[in-house]
């Protein structure tokens, strides 16, 4: 594959310009694309919609046994290293911490193939990173000092992945021998695995934690003020809104809370993929809040803009259910999904578009590849423990999908025991096609100028 021609080139454009309105060829220049040509894993994260382009097309080639329609299930659709964390059951409400996927806006019924792939392939290009940070080829945001610190490697993000499928793997198996495995959760580390100081983080910010009012997602959002709480002045995160805009997503959204809206603002720049569409905060809580205990039963509700899932433009007829429109779609994925989904989980229809409603967990903690693929000591052993637990994860997410019977998991335990090294093998050359492909993208958004 990791060609660069002008047929490639017509390809990326017109794909971004599918979901994102215009060209990256424009003059117009948007945050999410400036935002996917700093580096190929961003690349990845932005453009889904391509990795679904080619697989239509065949420039993306799977196993036969990964194509199989035995390997339907509910699928993430945009699935990387970046979309799984740790965060609280139930949504604020919860207090169960566990790892698991933490992004359904792409969800959909799908091969589980796909999230097997776009996973394997993030981890070569989340090791690129990491190398490239070292090395100043790529900027971070995270890392401002590099000295001592190891990059992970492409050897490394094959052992990864081969971790990523064995345990994937393994939780298929124990679900076959006893289905009501499903219910299980992936919330125990060892004392060295890289997400037990993580799980200690999210503990520390759930409510009740010590660092509940600063560090959880509401305590850094929202503060505590005389007239009661209110989103903080954060005009690189957050837009106050007008009165008139106020009042009308006030009393669109008010009744699928379940207690006052004490604050509204504008989300500004979230995400990669969908760092375009609108968003709303929505702050929900009781009318006197005067102490910390007050400030836990506080939370935020999240409504989203939502357009169609990455994989059904190319891939309509995988599932009738797909039918549906995209916020419902999300919010049916997640219910499946998740163990215990959020307590606030719904969809709407406002301004003639589709919305997504959901409450943001006190505790989220999310691991970037800065986190995962530099460290002082052993990076790839890093990056092995992470994948392994996402592996698990994702199996049991995957087999929610079906809970009548075990065939997904059989066929999905005899496909990988067959064709992991096969799978690998295109996961890690559709990164090297990424790698190019960012290229492409930086030359469009900042073509050379003439003299």
């Amino acid at each position: 594959m990791s060609l660069s021609t002008p047929a490639r080139n017509n390809l990326i454009a017109r794909e971004l310009k599918r979901i994102d309105g215009h060209t990256p060829r424009g003059k117009i220049k948007t945050g999410k694309h400036l935002k996917m040509a700093a580096n190929p894993f961003r690349f990845l994260r932005g453009a889904a919609q391509l990795f679904y382009a080619d697989l239509k097309s065949g420039a993306l080639t799977l196993p036969d046994s990964f194509n199989d329609r035995c390997g339907i299930t509910t699928v993430m659709g945009d699935c990387h290293v970046a979309n799984f964390g740790l965060l609280t059951e139930e949504g604020s409400h919860g207090d169960t911490i566990i790892f698991c996927p933490n992004d359904f806006d792409d969800a959909c019924i799908g091969l589980a193939g796909w999230d097997l792939t776009r996973f394997c392939s993030s981890l070569f290009l989340a090791a690129d990173y990491a190398d490239g940070i070292i090395h100043d080829d790529y900027d971070s945001d995270e890392i401002t000092k590099t000295d001592g610190l190891k990059a992970t490697n492409q050897k490394d993000a094959r052992a990864a992945a081969k971790a990523f499928l064995k345990s994937y793997r393994k939780a298929l198996k124990t679900i076959i021998s006893d289905p009501d495995a499903r219910r299980m959760a992936v919330d125990t580390f060892e004392d060295d695995d890289i997400l037990a100081d993580a799980r200690k983080k999210a503990l520390k910010r759930a409510a009740g934690g010590k660092n509940f009012e600063t560090k959880s997602s509401l305590g850094k959002a929202v503060e505590r003020t005389a007239e009661g709480p209110r989103f903080r002045d954060r005009p690189e995160r957050f837009k106050r809104l007008d009165a008139a805009t106020y009042s009308e997503v006030k009393k669109m959204f008010r009744p699928y809370v379940d207690d006052s809206v004490l604050d509204i603002v504008l989300r500004l720049d979230a995400g990669t993929g969908s760092v375009n569409m609108d968003r709303y905060y929505l702050l929900v809580g009781p009318d006197a809040v005067q102490t910390v205990d007050d400030f836990a039963l506080c939370h935020i509700v999240e409504v989203k803009q939502q357009r169609e899932a990455a994989p059904i433009h190319h891939f309509p007829d995988i599932s009738p259910n797909n039918a549906l429109n995209p916020a419902h779609l999300s919010v049916d994925c997640q219910r499946v999904m998740q163990r215990r989904p959020d307590m606030v989980l719904d969809e709407a229809v406002w301004r003639g578009a589709h919305w997504l409603i959901r409450s943001r967990h006190h505790t989220r903690v999310g691991l970037d590849p800065e986190d995962i693929c530099l460290a002082q000591k052993k990076p790839g052993k890093q990056l092995k423990q992470y994948a392994k637990a996402c592996g698990t994860a994702l199996a049991l997410a995957h087999a929610r999908g079906d809970l009548r019977s075990t065939r997904f998991e059989r066929h999905m335990a005899d496909a990988i025991a067959k064709d992991a090294d096969a799978l690998i093998d295109a996961a890690e050359d559709y990164a090297d096609q990424s790698m190019v492909d960012c290229l492409t993208l930086q030359k469009m958004v900042f073509p050379p100028v003439l003299s």
